[in-house]
Formats: structure tokens, sequence, C-alpha cells
């Protein structure tokens, strides 16, 4: 009976040290993507910041300006663009994104477009509209298809298939934090307008700069790309907070069956000395009988 139990345990220890190797190679190689994917996303965010300078430039340099993307609309459809993983095994990673998306979404009239084979997955099971699943990998996403995407929003948007567009993905705060976020994409009325405090203090607004064929075109021409690049680099950043927080779990996974190892191992030490103490116990016996 004790051998039987000493075998399960040993082919217990066996099964937990294959089991630490693999969660120590995927923590490996989380870590290794890491540093690339956090270089991309930063090499990524100028971009972004000179298109939104460039937007609030025109938009304020234009005290007659009016666009489309910058108005009000009576629709109260909203499109959710939620970048979630691929895989699993990172955590709370793709967890802590949709219930914070549930949380945003509740009461609201809204559709999907998923990027992530796990924001398909779960928006799919739980009946939700999906605007478009022609990008079900965020692994595979470029730069072209940021561009592809951003141009199907802005056609969809001035055609009034919903009045608000907002962006969901996890921010990269540090290696052990990843906080789910979001931001307004569509309308852009905060380019349209300024506080009141802040009009104040600035001088008058000056048109210095002459748009060919006029800044309402430019304007118009140029929120496409400026869309593009908000999703260009918020794909980046949750592809590092992925891997951070794959490499975090995988890491704790890790220790977790190294300590199992030691506890199975020392039950199994004391079992074998337990079991070696009764067959001494038993020869002894039995040469004080004969």
């Amino acid at each position: 009976m004790a051998a039987t139990n000493m075998k399960a345990v040993k082919l217990r220890i066996k099964s937990v040290q294959n089991t630490m190797q693999i969660t120590k190679a995927m923590q490996l190689v989380a870590a290794s993507k890491l540093r690339k994917a956090k270089e991309k996303a930063d090499q990524s965010k100028p971009y972004f910041t000179i298109m939104k300078e460039t937007l609030i430039e025109i938009a304020r340099g234009n005290t007659d300006f009016q666009s489309p993307y910058t108005k009000q609309v009576a629709n109260n459809k909203w499109l959710y663009i939620v970048i979630a993983g691929d895989r699993g095994l990172a955590g709370g990673y793709n967890s802590n994104l949709f219930k914070f998306m549930e949380s945003e979404t509740k009461g609201r009239d809204y559709m999907v477009l998923p990027i992530g084979k796990k924001s398909v997955e779960y928006f799919r099971h739980r009946g939700v509209e999906l605007f478009t699943e022609a990008y079900a990998e965020v692994a595979r996403i470029s730069v072209s298809d940021c561009f592809g995407i951003a141009k199907l929003i802005c056609d969809a948007y001035s055609k009034g298939k919903f009045g608000h567009v907002l962006l969901c993905y996890t921010d990269f705060v540090s290696m052990m934090t990843q906080t789910p976020r979001s931001t307004s994409l569509l309308p852009l009325s905060d380019f349209e307008e300024e506080d009141a405090d802040e009009q104040k203090t600035k001088e008058p607004v000056r048109d210095l700069i002459l748009y060919e064929p006029d800044s309402e075109t430019v304007f118009n021409a140029i929120v496409p790309e400026y869309l593009a690049g908000l999703l260009y680099t918020s794909i980046n950043v949750s592809v590092a907070s992925e891997l951070a927080a794959r490499r975090t779990a995988m890491e704790a996974a890790t220790d977790n069956a190294s300590e199992m190892i030691e506890k199975l191992s020392l039950y199994y030490n004391r079992a074998r000395q337990a079991s070696i103490t009764q067959e001494i116990t038993e020869i002894v016996a039995g040469a004080e009988g004969n």
C-alpha cells in the first residue's frame, strides 16, 4: 500500500516538473517579446501626438469651422472597439478588460468591433452585435490594417450607423500593473470648443495658415489618419500589456510549481523513510521470533 502511494507521489512530482518547464519557457518567451513590444509602443506615440496637435491647430484656427466629425449627433448607438488578446494564460488581462466593458456598456445600445480572438469569442458568445470580424487576430494587425479600420469607422459614422465611438484597451502602466482604459474617438467635440477659463487667458484666435482646398477638407482627411494612429498605438500598448501580464502569470505559476515540488518531495521522503523503518522493524521482529 505504501509503495503504491509512493509511486503516485513520484508520478505527481514528474508531472509538476514537466508543467514547470512549460511555464518557465512561456515566461522567458513573454519577457523576450515584451522588450520589443514596449519599444514599438513608445515609437508609435509621437505620430499620434503630431496628428492630434494638427487637428487642434486647424480646429482652433477657424472660428467658423464645421465638420461632421465634431458635431454631436442624435444617434445614441455606440460602437466599442475592444482590443483583447489572442490567447489565454495571461492572468486577469482579458477578464479585467471584459469586466471593464460591462460597466462601460451598462444601459447603452451598442455594437462591438472586436480585435483579438478572445474579444471575438467573448462577444459572440454573449450575442452582442459585431460591426465586423475581419480583424480577429491582434497579432497580425499592421499599420495598413489600422488605416483600413479607421476608414471603415469614419464611413459608417458619416452614414449615421452610430453616433459615438469608444476605444477600450489595456494601458501599460508598469511591468506589474496593466489597467483597462477607454478613450472617446468620435465625435471630436473636444477640438471644437475650449473651456471658458482657457479662452479668457489666450489671445484671440487668428487664422494664419492657409489650407488647400480648404481647412474643413483637410481636417476631414486627417481624422481617419488620426484615428488610425491612435488605434495602432493602443494595439501596441495592449500587446505589451498582454505580454507583461503573461510573464507575471507564468512567473507565479513557476514559483507555485517549484513550491509544490518541494512539498511533494518532502512527503515522498517521509513516506520512503517510514517504509524503510517499517521493513527494518519487521526484520528485527522476525529475527527475535526465531
